[in-house]
């Protein structure tokens, strides 16, 4: 049974710098996942951003799905 990913005590919204460092992931990755829209996310101007809490829950969507 999956378990809920540990409370991130960082900030609500995420850079692409920062969720690659909470995901483990190099920035690449991350441009990937967006590009193939697999990632929640929003842009601000020409910038990507993260909502934590629904990173946390894509996670958990994922863990379930394999």
């Amino acid at each position: 049974m999956p378990t809920e990913p540990k409370s991130y005590p960082g900030p609500r919204v995420l850079t692409v710098r920062e969720l690659a460092g909470y995901l483990r992931v190099h920035q690449t990755t991350v441009y990937r996942l967006l590009r193939e829209q697999k990632l929640p996310a929003f842009k601000v101007g020409a910038d990507w951003r993260f909502n934590r809490e629904e990173i946390e829950r894509w996670m958990i969507d994922k863990q379930k799905r394999s």
